[in-house]
């Protein structure tokens, strides 16, 4: 599923092609995403200039004058520019053209990703009302993290994965961000003390901007705007290393699940 890295480098890849530029048209070919496409995301771009493209979470906010159209990836989506009219494959279920001819299509073989319009200038909706702060943000700390997980028996993989915590930590970069800060994955969120919670923040912080600048992590399906895959995946230490060793102290690389998700970690490295 792409994770925060790899929709910011979808922002920033799509951002200078569709900034100022007017929607003549939106063609939806399949609307049975996550959920449906309405025809508030056909009818209300048109005729109007795109303003701003910005990031909340894992969620694209392409700004129109008043109103938002929000795009989320799901696990498998994609954006790209194209230049003109090149005919959609199989997976290609959405459209935005522009003025001049240029078209932001939207790609997703699963159809697990989403499109909604947003009226009003507010950004209020239901999906983004429960999100917490960004990890680059300063609402976002390990005082923050430490405050919160008080009592918790969740481990603390799955505390820092959940978008209340903080937005846009998924699979990868949770396993990345705790072997970095030296804290055993399956641990128990509330017995975590602030020093190390001070860590982790660091780590997070550490890792989501590496990522951003390899341009995201592809193991099977990510591109960026541009159609180019992200290159994250040669910098990982421990995701998906289940019995290769340990880049620091040579053990093997142990995998367990949590929440259903593998996670790999070092057992020396790690407690």
């Amino acid at each position: 599923m792409p994770e925060l890295p790899e929709v910011e480098s979808t922002r920033r890849g799509i951002r200078p092609h569709v900034l100022g530029r007017v929607v003549d048209q939106v063609l939806v070919r399949e609307p049975r995403l996550r959920w449906l496409v309405t025809d508030d995301v056909v009818g209300r771009p048109r005729g109007q200039r795109v303003e701003g493209v910005e990031r909340r979470g894992k969620y694209l906010l392409l700004q129109f004058p008043g109103d938002a159209l929000m795009v989320h990836l799901g696990m498998s989506g994609s954006l790209r520019i194209l230049n003109g009219w090149r005919p959609p494959g199989p997976h290609d279920h959405v459209d935005l053209v522009f003025e001049d001819g240029r078209l932001l299509r939207y790609t997703d073989p699963r159809r697990f990703g989403s499109m909604h319009w947003i009226p009003g200038p507010d950004l209020v909706h239901p999906l983004l009302d429960p999100l917490g702060p960004e990890p680059m943000s300063e609402a976002f700390s390990g005082g923050w993290m430490h405050r919160r997980s008080r009592g918790r028996r969740a481990s603390v993989k799955s505390f820092i994965m959940d978008a209340r915590t903080v937005v846009g930590v998924g699979n990868i970069y949770a396993t990345e961000a705790l072997f970095r800060a030296g804290i055993h994955p399956a641990r128990a969120a509330g017995r975590i003390g602030a020093e190390r919670y001070r860590r982790l923040a660091q780590a997070i912080r550490q890792v989501l901007s590496e990522a951003i600048a390899a341009g995201g992590t592809t193991l099977r399906d990510f591109v960026d705007g541009s159609g180019r895959p992200g290159y994250f995946r040669q910098d990982l230490r421990v995701y998906g290393r289940a019995g290769e060793p340990c880049r620091t102290c040579g053990s093997p690389i142990r995998q367990l699940r949590i929440g259903q998700r593998a996670s790999c970690y070092c057992a020396r490295c790690q407690r």
